[in-house]
């Protein structure tokens, strides 16, 4: 029975190879971002009569027979053909096995990786290499080389149903196609799994450093749509756009494509960016939420709504990225819960119904202030969601209730790591800090500051006037530092930290010496004021000269991926300091040997600098011990 079986398959299969008895189907590919037609994914079904019309049944009796490479070739030919007459725009994905792909490289008397007509068309081409296909009987620098020479035909390369098998990356870090496809399966509910939103924004992160172009499948509803783009995703195709069809639709409905350009995402995500420490982006409660434009009607706002049941409000954003207003849901529920309001109004501009003086804040706002916002402003405002902006453009959402939560913890965390003395943060948030630049390999510059002949003059002027020197120093290098790019912790006696980010640092640490110079003077007598120091007996009687309290700064540039712990940058700071400590009166010495090499750099530099503050005596140092590169 299975032989016959069989035997009528592989007759079927002959009959379609010669007639080119096949159907064209396409899916539309769409642009998630300016909802466009990107282009079509070609699709075949072979005789709606026969064993063989599904294309799964149609390439395994093909690949059976030994006729893979025929049947392919036919697939390209008839869905060229059929794209070409019906004159549909944009790119054209085809599927194709690796073994094929191969074959039609090493095939001599082929004279382009594109068999079907016309050749001049063949930059509109995407060859989808099949992912969970095995690369039979040849070595990966085969498939390599065949995708180079569709690169030079001008021919674009995809990876398909990505995540399917598991040589994904592998094949993506060696083939570095122009397209990768997310298999269906980490889009299907993706919204109620942060598991699969974690695999797909990890691949749109990934794609972002090769260049790659991300292609969500098997979109089927709205919810799976806004997640996918919130999360950065290029190109979205599925059954909530179209299924595959013989004549494809070759634009996007008026509302549809309203509706998606919409949806705002932000430039760049949320942690690819530092802000300072108090910053109401760097706390992470705002949300990412889409937003609707006054071109949509409040029926199809409705519609959002019902799709996302977990949000209460929805703001309304220009098409230039401008906010104007909130919609909240009770007001359009209440709306179209009298009569005829939703016949008579449901195609009226959202505007109708939403808040147009909602509470609108920019991200780099400290929480402390929006707390005092929340606190004289409308009780509307802290009881709802209000706008967040990146420069005047719609950013995202937060909630006040958020905001207070984080003030509690703000404080709390204050209490418990500050140092009692100047309140400033203590080594456990300064090593949190250091190891989240070193994750997220942000550039910046560690600055140790650290106090000269301190302990002479705590030992003559007492404990409270130390106390007084220290609580000085403090302010005088708050007074230099951007509360919104730098961190300045106190790590315990008279050493202080700053991890700069602003990009003058240097000239911020020459105000600092300059400022600490003129200050300090004021806590010595004049007597010791006029001779530059005091006296004091040593531990064997003897009279020994200690110079004014000065201020030493011991730099170091870290560039991003050099270090991996705080340990690391702490110890060559470390170093950085003691040589500053070596010059005389207040100065600033810098290690430059991890930054980046510029063109034309002299790796026999030491990329060591010596400068002087405002205050003292600059010091020469012919000689000094090199510091070892981190292993």
């Amino acid at each position: 029975m299975v032989w016959y079986l069989e035997l009528e398959d592989h007759e079927q299969l002959a009959d379609i190879l010669e007639n080119e008895q096949l159907t064209a189907l396409f899916q539309p590919v769409v642009d998630l971002t300016t909802a466009q037609i990107h282009g079509y994914e070609g699709l075949i079904r072979g005789p709606s009569s026969s064993m063989l019309h599904s294309p799964e049944v149609l390439l395994r009796v093909a690949t059976d027979c030994g006729l893979r490479g025929q049947m392919e070739w036919l697939c390209h030919k008839v869905l060229n053909r059929s794209f070409r007459r019906l004159g549909l725009p944009g790119k054209l994905f085809l599927n194709i096995s690796p073994d094929v792909l191969v074959q039609r490289s090493l095939d001599k008397r082929s004279e382009s990786m594109w068999l079907a007509e016309p050749l001049e068309q063949a930059h509109q081409v995407v060859l989808e290499i099949t992912e969970g296909e095995r690369i039979l009987g040849y070595g990966p620098e085969l498939l390599q080389e065949a995708v180079k020479r569709c690169r030079d035909e001008g021919i674009g390369v995809a990876i398909d149903d990505l995540g399917e098998g598991f040589s994904s990356l592998r094949l993506w870090s060696e083939l570095r196609p122009d397209y990768v496809k997310i298999d269906r399966h980490f889009v299907q509910n993706i919204e109620n799994d942060p598991v699969k939103a974690q695999f797909v924004r990890s691949i749109v992160e990934i794609a972002r450093q090769t260049k790659s172009t991300v292609i969500a499948e098997g979109i089927e509803t709205v919810s799976e749509l806004l997640l996918i783009k919130s999360l950065g995703v290029d190109l979205g195709q599925g059954f909530h756009f179209s299924r595959p069809h013989a004549t494809p639709m070759t634009c996007l409905t008026d509302e549809a494509a309203a509706f998606l350009r919409s949806q705002a995402v932000p430039s760049k995500p949320m942690a690819e960016v530092v802000w300072g420490r108090d910053s109401l982006a760097g706390r992470n409660i705002i949300q990412m939420t889409p937003c609707l434009t006054p071109a949509i009607s409040n029926e199809a706002a409705m519609g959002w709504f019902e799709a996302n049941p977990g949000s209460d409000v929805v703001p309304v954003v220009r098409d230039d990225g401008l906010p104007i207003g909130l919609l909240a849901r009770t007001a359009l529920i209440g709306s179209f819960a009298q009569p005829y309001r939703r016949e008579l109004y449901g195609r009226k501009s959202c505007t109708q119904y939403m808040d147009d003086k909602p509470l609108i804040v920019d991200k780099r706002i400290s929480v402390q202030n929006i707390s005092q916002m929340l606190g004289n402003a409308e009780r509307r405002h802290f009881l709802q969601e209000f706008i967040v902006t990146d420069n005047g453009h719609y950013f995202g959402l937060a909630h006040g209730q958020d905001v207070i939560r984080v003030i509690t913890e703000m404080q709390i965390q204050a209490a418990k790591y500050a140092n009692p003395l100047t309140q400033l943060p203590g080594n456990v948030p300064v090593h949190e800090h250091l190891d989240n630049l070193l994750r997220l390999r942000v550039p910046f510059y560690a600055c140790y500051c650290d106090l000269d002949h301190f302990k002479p003059f705590n030992d003559v002027y007492g404990f409270s006037a130390g106390d007084g020197v220290i609580q000085m120093t403090a302010n005088v290098l708050a007074q230099f530092c951007d509360c919104d790019l730098d961190f300045l912790g106190h790590i315990g006696g008279d050493d202080f930290i700053i991890l700069f980010r602003s990009l003058d640092w240097e000239s911020r640490c020459q105000r600092i010496l300059g400022r600490f110079a003129d200050t300090v003077v004021r806590h010595f007598t004049e007597e010791d004021r006029i001779q530059g120091g005091y006296c004091t007996e040593n531990r064997r009687f003897e009279r020994e000269f200690h110079p004014l309290v000065s201020l030493s700064i011991g730099a170091v540039v870290v560039p991003p991926g050099h270090f991996t712990s705080y340990m690391e940058v702490s110890k060559i700071a470390s170093e950085a300091k003691k040589q500053a400590k070596l010059i005389q009166g207040d100065a600033l010495f810098v290690n430059r040997r991890y930054k980046t090499e510029a063109p034309g750099h002299d790796p026999r530099s030491n990329n060591l600098e010596f400068f002087s503050g405002g205050g003292g005596d600059q010091g020469r140092i012919d000689e000094f011990l090199p510091i070892k590169p981190a292993a």
